[in-house]
């Protein structure tokens, strides 16, 4: 069970949809008891359920029934979205990607209004808007789907015409332009680089946590540690 101030997540694994069902039954049933002793609520309309699979054929999702808790029969979901994250199925996060880069989109077709009566925006204003809204509503969530071997060549199809017409936007240069040249000019490298930056930046931020921190235990495989500690960890900032 994962607990996320006041949202808390079951997760079980097995071959068996059935089974799955059952656990999830008997543990949501020991949490809306021990909730219950506590003087706390459980709000059962809020209670979803959802099943993982890479298996490519139909299979029929039995529901999971929550009547006996007082609850409601829980259908799985085709698509959930927890956290910000979007989840299908086969864990493609295809469904996550279009959400966002939709957004983005809808915020590239309307840079073209911002400004005043006198003049539109100076170069650095644009770069500036580009970095702090369009990319970062972009890559929301990227490390689901940017990994090792992980396919991204649809991701990155997309976020390249995103990028485009942004520094077409940011330079009114013409669109036969050499891509290249004008993300050269417009100091934007390109995506797929700073996909791999945001990533390393994110990997070691991760590792520069203390040793019993609970996402190391989450990490598949984890490099030998150094001997010196790093100067930025938890034990060394609450000394004092």
């Amino acid at each position: 069970m994962l607990s996320f101030v006041n949202n808390g997540l079951f997760c079980a694994q097995s071959k068996s949809f059935s089974f799955l069902n059952s656990l999830l039954f008997y543990s949501y049933n020991m949490a809306f008891t021990l909730l219950w002793k506590f003087g706390s609520t459980v709000e059962h309309s809020k209670t979803e359920v959802f099943h993982f699979s890479r298996s490519y054929r139909f299979f029929n999702l039995p529901p999971l029934n929550l009547s006996t808790l007082e609850g409601p029969i829980l259908y799985p979901k085709e698509v959930w979205k927890y956290l910000g994250f979007i989840f299908d199925r086969k864990l493609s996060f295809w469904k996550h990607i279009d959400f966002y880069i939709n957004k983005a989109i809808l915020i590239v077709k309307s840079m073209k209004i911002l400004g005043n009566s006198v003049c539109s925006l100076i170069l650095y204003q644009k770069h500036l808007f580009y970095r702090s809204c369009i990319i970062s509503i972009t890559l929301y969530g990227f490390q689901l789907w940017f990994y090792n071997k992980a396919p991204v060549s649809y991701s990155l199809k997309v976020l390249r015409k995103i990028q485009r017409r942004t520094v077409l936007w940011i330079l009114k240069a013409f669109k036969t332009s050499l891509i290249f040249d004008i993300k050269a000019i417009a100091s934007l490298i390109p995506i797929h680089l700073y996909l791999q930056k945001l990533s390393s930046r994110s990997q070691l931020r991760a590792y520069a946590l203390p040793n019993n921190y609970i996402l190391h235990s989450l990490l598949q495989s984890r490099p030998n540690i150094p001997s010196t500690l790093h100067h930025l960890l938890l034990e060394f900032l609450t000394k004092h």
